[in-house]
């Protein structure tokens, strides 16, 4: 397909600017993804894999980590608008193993310094990372809760632990044993509710949580390449994951068969692979408010603004301000950024696409797209001059 004249500018403006990304050493090769409507202009830069020097494609799959949690919440708010959870009500009839909470007097208490909770947990709290548990930016030493964590192995309290030989009732059983960080309601702490989320949905539907997402969110929206894990013919697609060191990047490993295999315990919060082409189709849903591309609702629009809005009053969430400036920490399962994000704190070692998920690789107009369009994004065709301008300058900014 032939490419559009604002197309072009747009990759002649944004290339440049990933591929000096790349030259510095920020990541080992990125994805820009310029879209408006159902149209795409895909820009890459760098290589998928050190080691074998592969370059970074298109098509690339990723470890998406924590761009997993938005469809969390979408399938949490699909369960609602069916009347099998509700956002007030507690959820301990499903989650038996948070009846009865203790709760540590402060958070560097050790651990049978406890209160009585004051409330039960409802799904709410879940959804906005109120629920009393989540990542404390601290070491064991200081406090003590999170020495109990590491000690199980709770996937949802730093990296993603795709290899773990636990399921999801036994995460849930583990995560009972210990007492909350918080009130209930009192304190966002990021990311461990999407993992309770995800126990929660399976519960709740009577589906593993990626039978859910499959069948209800992946296949209606044509994410042909979205999973917990890479199958057979997708792995040579799959790029390899790396952290940053003070000098350079190291190899990220967990085990040789994660994200390559089914794993026991579907993460909510950070366990998807994706491509940004997928990624745009799911961002697309959002933006048509809840209808997929030929006009299908699967959520309704005032469960998809809900989802998107900041529930949290101003400055009530400072560990947001790690992630970016100007946070909204208070969206559904999400940190929403107003301005561009920190490129100093990585809280999750991903892969190529690491560097332009952080900077808003995925930047879709707020035109409103056409109900006959068709779900899967067209590259290259009608990006206007408008669009391409707008993404140039805010790539610049979070690159």
């Amino acid at each position: 397909m032939p490419q559009s004249r604002a197309g072009e500018r747009a990759r002649e403006a944004i290339l440049p600017l990933l591929e000096r990304r790349v030259e510095t050493g920020f990541a080992p090769g990125l994805v820009a993804l310029v879209g408006e409507s159902e149209n795409a202009e895909i820009v890459t830069a760098g290589m998928s894999s050190l080691e074998s020097g592969k370059r970074m494609g298109s098509d690339t799959v990723f470890r998406i980590a924590s761009m997993t949690k938005p469809v969390t919440a979408m399938a949490a708010m699909m369960l609602v608008e069916e009347g099998k959870l509700t956002l007030d009500a507690p959820v301990d009839a499903l989650l038996p193993e948070l009846s009865n909470l203790k709760v540590l007097r402060r958070p560097n208490d050790p651990l049978d310094d406890t209160v009585p909770a004051r409330r039960p947990i409802t799904l709410e709290d879940i959804l906005t990372y109120r629920l009393g548990s989540g990542i404390l930016f601290g070491s064991p030493d200081e406090y003590p809760i999170l020495a109990a964590i590491n000690e199980r192995r709770l996937a949802g309290f730093g990296p993603p632990l795709p290899d773990e030989d636990y399921g999801p009732d036994e995460w849930m059983r583990r995560l009972g044993e210990l007492p909350l960080m918080a009130q209930p309601g009192e304190r966002w702490l990021y990311t461990a509710g999407s993992n309770v989320l995800g126990v929660l949905i399976t519960r709740a539907s009577g589906l593993s949580l990626q039978d859910f997402f499959r069948t209800r969110i992946f296949e209606p929206l044509g994410m042909a390449d979205t999973a917990f894990f890479a199958r057979p013919e997708k792995q040579s697609r799959l790029a390899e994951s790396y952290k940053p060191t003070k000098r350079d990047l190291e190899r990220y490993t967990t085990s040789p068969t994660a994200w390559k295999t089914p794993p026991r315990f579907p993460a909510g919060d950070a366990g998807l692979v994706s491509t940004a082409a997928d990624f745009f189709a799911f961002s697309r849903f959002l933006l048509r408010r809840g209808l997929t591309g030929d006009g299908r609702r699967l959520l309704s629009e005032s469960s998809v603004q809900a989802m998107t809005r900041d529930h949290l009053p101003p400055n009530s969430a400072p560990e947001a301000s790690r992630f970016c400036r100007q946070a909204k920490a208070g969206a559904m399962a999400s940190v929403l950024c107003a301005s561009a994000p920190k490129t100093a704190f990585l809280p999750e070692p991903m892969a190529g696409l690491a560097g332009s998920a952080r900077a808003g690789s995925q930047i879709p107009s707020t035109t409103a797209p056409s109900s006959s369009s068709p779900s899967a994004p067209s590259p290259a065709r009608g990006i206007s001059p408008r669009i391409a301008r707008s993404c140039v300058r805010r790539t610049a900014d979070l690159l």
